[in-house]
Order: structure tokens, then C-alpha cells, then sequence
């Protein structure tokens, strides 16, 4: 029985260890900027020509969190490093504690009035579960879920080749030397 017990568990495990091979392998695809469809705060279309070619930290934003002066250190991430080729992306989202109540006309006032923010933002879009927003979703595809933000101001990094780089919690605030580095060694390639 013991025996038994144990064989069920290796072959369990030899399994889980093949799909996620094959999961990985298939999930392994550049992030499509062209397929985007992404949609901007003021409800125009945001070009894919804006993304292509650049490291793209995404970030899904709140207006009432306890993270939301990270805005600051976003605005300031991004005025550093733009000209270098990074592009900061908001998304915002009530997912989290309904923490992002406004309407996308509100939200775009909140932060231009507070943190004067000229990165692009996107509309108002859910991040996670089956709705999530196409950037999330792929995230957490190609991380088997390890991307997939558990709160507000979750962070990730995509190369200039569409590969997701890194990933950073809530409590990693902009300007971290763990995120300015990877953001360096992103723009060095």
C-alpha cells in the first residue's frame, strides 16, 4: 500500500512536471504589441508604434490605495528613462478593495491634478480572472500565474523583443535599485 501510495505521487508528479514543460514552451510567445487594441483614458487608440521596440513597464493602478503615491515615482521612472526607450503604461483597475471607483474621465483628472502623470494610461480594465486585460492575461500565462497581480501597483517588465522580463509586488516602489536595474539591463539589449 505504501508502495503504492508513493508510485501515485512520482507519476503525479512527472506529470505536473511535463504539462507545465509544455505549458511554458507554448506560453513562451512575445507579447503582440499590433494586437493590442489598446485604448487610452481619453478613449482614443493607443498605437502599438508607441510600445514596439520598447521596455514597457505595466503597472495596474488605484486612485484611493495606500500605493497611490507610487504615481510619483512612475511619473519619475519614466521621465528618467524615455529617451533611453521606456515606456511606463497605466492600467487602472478597481479589482482590488474597489480602490479605483472613478470613471476614466475622473481618473485621468486625479492624475494629471496630483502627479501631473504623462505616461500613457489605459481605460479602466479588469486585470485579473477571465476578463483581465490581453497584457495581464499574457503575463500570467507566461508565468503560470506568478504575474498576476495580487494587489494594486503590481509591476512587470517587457523587453524591447516582447518578452516578459521581471515582475515586482505592490511593495516595490518605482524607484527600487531591484526595479531601476532590471529597467537598465532591459534598455542595455
Amino acid at each position: 500500500m505504501m508502495l503504492s501510495r508513493f508510485a501515485k505521487m512520482a507519476a503525479g508528479a512527472l506529470l505536473l512536471s511535463v504539462s507545465s514543460g509544455v505549458a511554458a514552451d507554448t506560453s513562451q510567445q512575445p507579447f503582440n504589441w499590433s494586437n493590442a487594441n489598446l485604448t487610452a483614458l481619453s478613449g482614443e487608440p493607443l498605437p502599438p508604434e508607441l510600445f514596439e521596440g520598447k521596455a514597457v513597464l505595466v503597472v495596474n493602478t488605484a486612485s484611493r490605495c495606500g500605493f497611490t503615491p507610487q504615481y510619483a515615482g512612475l511619473q519619475e521612472l519614466f521621465e528618467r528613462y524615455q529617451d533611453q526607450g521606456l515606456v511606463v503604461l497605466g492600467v487602472p483597475a478597481n479589482d482590488f478593495g474597489g480602490q479605483e471607483p472613478g470613471s476614466n474621465e475622473e481618473i485621468a483628472g486625479f492624475c494629471e491634478r496630483r502627479f501631473s502623470i504623462s505616461f500613457p494610461m489605459t481605460e479602466k480594465a479588469t486585470v485579473i480572472g477571465a476578463n483581465a486585460h490581453p497584457i495581464f492575461a499574457w503575463a500570467s500565462r507566461v508565468t503560470g500565474g506568478k504575474a498576476q497581480p495580487q494587489w494594486n501597483f503590481y509591476k512587470f517588465l517587457i523587453d524591447r523583443d516582447g518578452q516578459l522580463d521581471s515582475w515586482f509586488t505592490s511593495l516595490s516602489k518605482p524607484q527600487s535599485p531591484k526595479i531601476t536595474q532590471r529597467i537598465e539591463a532591459a534598455l542595455a539589449r
